[in-house]
């Protein structure tokens, strides 16, 4: 498994889903890199500047030990993206993690990997989820096997400890 651990970034991010996971990676020793659509200064949901590490086009799955799918209104570009959804797609079918928070799911809907899972996210895209075939829970932090989710922010201290319990069951 690479230690190399993608974290998903566009215009919009709820910024706290991006830099919580993006740090606490690193602290746990893991290699955290911010990929985004194109390398250039995108602004969170509440004004934050942020700059990914390397742009999708430039990074292959095999690189990776996981990705980190952060909410906000970013995941509705980032669902936009073929070699996104493709990267993340890949990662889920080589059983690697794949975590998503808040609005994240949009991205495993649309990448096609929800159907036949349990999840959780924010309420607002319950329908989403369940309209692609996902079991969907009220839950701060979910485990389908690879599959990571939760609802909001307030769930990131049950979210990374179970991010991080995935990816040392993985080595």
């Amino acid at each position: 498994m690479s230690t190399k651990i993608a974290v998903l970034l566009d215009e919009l991010v709820e910024e706290r889903e991006f830099t919580y996971p993006y740090y606490r990676l690193k602290e746990a020793g893991f290699e955290s890199v911010g990929i985004a659509t194109e390398k250039r200064v995108f602004r969170s949901k509440y004004g934050m500047s942020l700059t990914p590490d390397a742009a999708i086009g430039d990074v292959t799955p095999a690189e990776f030990g996981g990705v980190i799918v952060p909410g906000g209104y970013a995941p509705d570009h980032l669902r936009r993206s073929k070699e996104i959804l493709a990267f993340v797609a890949a990662m889920n079918r080589d059983g690697e993690l794949v975590a998503m928070i808040c609005h994240g799911g949009w991205v495993g809907i649309s990448a096609g990997i929800v159907k036949g899972r349990t999840l959780t996210s924010t309420a607002a895209i319950r329908d989403d989820l369940t309209n692609a075939g996902a079991t969907w829970v009220d839950q701060s932090v979910v485990v389908d096997a690879n599959l990571v989710t939760s609802r909001s922010p307030a769930d990131l201290p049950d979210f990374m400890p179970a991010v991080l319990k995935v990816l040392a069951e993985q080595k």
